[in-house]
């Protein structure tokens, strides 16, 4: 769970200061930059598996094009910045295992990760550069600054104590050596011995493992994979690896799959009827035979609050083409296959089923979720994904895991019905470098008097009318044509009509 990051010279983001909650919905105008955040934790998650230019390759360029490794940094006119940086604090699972099987216990469960990555030019003319490791530590968190960390509103006597726990008297996990100098060329980055959570006995800083940056194709992090030497940070690297992006495709939900097919839903919302088949069929072995379809009805019970005529939710399987087939039965018991339901059904399906699944744990992002919902039925949507995240008013286990959602959105249908405490506002911003040179970047403003506004760095606040005026665009539209003595679009439009006039604001 991420609870506060700090991102410098990532694409159109150049100084960006933003604390987190369980949840938090990104609003804005097209264009401004809210997917960039997105592309930046999908980075980072990208960064815990795999190399630097392959974690490059992963994040889309401009225009949702694959680009070079130049395309993630900054630019400004035509001119790029040569470093990019990061800075994640963290609460993570206390327990989990290693690539061979291995349990592994974390030393502590609130961290803070590091990394500075420089591009550097090649010799060569045909070729596009690299991303070279300047800087990484990951750092343990006080736990008596908690207060001060955690600002979200949680109950500190339940979830809190449940969620961050342990404590480190060894100093940083991963540590950057010398800290000083301008060049990578002499930086070592080290990865300290670390003998997991439990006892104080068993705790060790250790010499470890030294690595030279300039030489390295991944971050140290990534390394990371054994319960014993390094638990914590593997457990960091499992919580990032966990961070994912869901932009989910009508086409992908509607598709059958084979019986062998992945039994996880995808990021384009794919496997949708062999994840459900799983959900039921695990449960089922461990207990009683009714309990498959239990689970199909709670799904049905959940997609009634977006269509009224649901009987039941099902998984048809095909034993002569060993197909499986996700059907919604009418109450006149047509069952209708994924193929003819609708966009809005399809992608309220997907959520609800991320929200039954246990094995989904970690950060969910997620982009325009109103997409095909009727306006009607958005904060039946909205309570879906708010259910998604974690209760911090119950003590953490597995119906309440460490879960975290955030969506972005353009639609003040939605921003109207989220809770003011987790909205935050995206804007362009100018800004002028020290260069004295003017461009744009993105800025995240929050509502006053909210745990957001009381933070210490003192975050921007959104104004009453540029609130108001992203809550009411027609009619903002319509008083700056007035100002400026122009008509307004020829014709009566419906909401011209004198009985959806809110009162007061009939025109005379």
């Amino acid at each position: 769970m991420i609870t506060r990051m700090k991102i410098s010279g990532f694409k159109n983001i150049v100084e960006l200061d933003v604390r987190f909650g369980p949840f938090t919905c990104i609003a804005g105008a097209n264009g401004v930059g809210k997917s960039n955040l997105f592309d930046a934790i999908t980075f980072l998650s990208a960064l815990a598996e795999k190399t630097f230019i392959e974690a490059a390759m992963y994040v889309r360029g401009e225009g949702g094009r694959t680009a070079d490794v130049r395309h993630l940094f900054h630019r400004n006119g035509d001119r790029y910045i040569d470093t990019m940086s990061f800075e994640v604090e963290m609460i993570i699972p206390s327990e989990g295992t290693d690539d061979y099987g291995q349990t592994a216990m974390a030393s502590i469960t609130s961290l803070r990760y590091k990394l500075v990555l420089a591009y550097r030019k090649e010799n060569s003319e045909h070729s596009q550069g690299r991303i070279e490791l300047f800087h990484e530590t990951l750092e343990p968190m006080k736990i008596g600054e908690a207060n001060r960390n955690f600002l979200f509103e949680h109950k500190a006597g339940t979830w809190r104590k449940s969620a961050v726990k342990g404590r480190r008297s060894g100093g940083a996990f991963i540590s950057t050596m010398p800290k000083d100098t301008a060049s990578s060329a002499d930086k070592m980055i080290q990865m300290h011995q670390d003998k997991g959570g439990g006892k104080k006995e068993n705790w060790s800083r250790g010499s470890g493992r030294s690595f030279r940056a300039a030489t390295l194709p991944r971050t140290v992090l990534s390394s990371a994979t054994n319960a014993v030497e390094s638990p914590t940070a593997l457990l960091v690297r499992r919580e990032m690896q966990a961070w994912r992006l869901l932009q989910l495709e009508p086409s992908a939900l509607r598709k059958p799959d084979e019986i062998t097919a992945p039994r996880r839903l995808g990021a384009d919302g794919a496997h949708l009827p062999a994840t459900l088949h799983r959900l039921a069929g695990e449960i089922e072995k461990n207990a009683d035979e009714n309990t498959a379809s239990q689970v199909y009805a709670e799904l049905a019970n959940q997609l009634s609050e977006l269509i009224n005529d649901v009987q039941k939710v099902q998984v048809d399987r095909d034993e002569k083409r060993d197909l499986l087939t996700l059907e919604v039965v009418d109450r006149d018991g047509t069952a209708h296959p994924a193929r003819s339901l609708s966009d809005g059904t399809l992608r309220f399906l997907a959520l609800s089923i991320l929200g039954m699944d246990r094995e989904e744990k970690g950060l969910l992002c997620l982009e325009e979720p109103e997409n095909g919902i009727h306006p009607e039925r958005i904060p039946a949507m909205l309570r879906l994904l708010q259910n998604i995240a974690t209760d911090t008013d119950k003590e953490l286990g597995a119906d309440n895991p460490l879960n975290q959602v955030i969506i972005n959105t353009h639609s003040p249908a939605v921003v109207a019905q989220i809770p003011d405490h987790s909205l935050l506002v995206a804007e362009s911003r100018e800004y002028v470098d020290r260069e004295g040179r003017r461009g744009k970047g993105l800025s995240l403003s929050c509502l006053d008097k909210t745990w957001r506004s009381k933070s210490e760095e003192k975050p921007r606040i959104i104004s009453k009318g540029k609130l108001l005026s992203y809550l009411n665009p027609i009619e903002s539209r319509e008083e700056e044509a007035a100002q400026k003595n122009e008509p307004s679009s020829a014709g009566r439009r419906v909401i011209d009509r004198m009985q959806l006039m809110l009162p007061g604001l009939v025109q005379k």
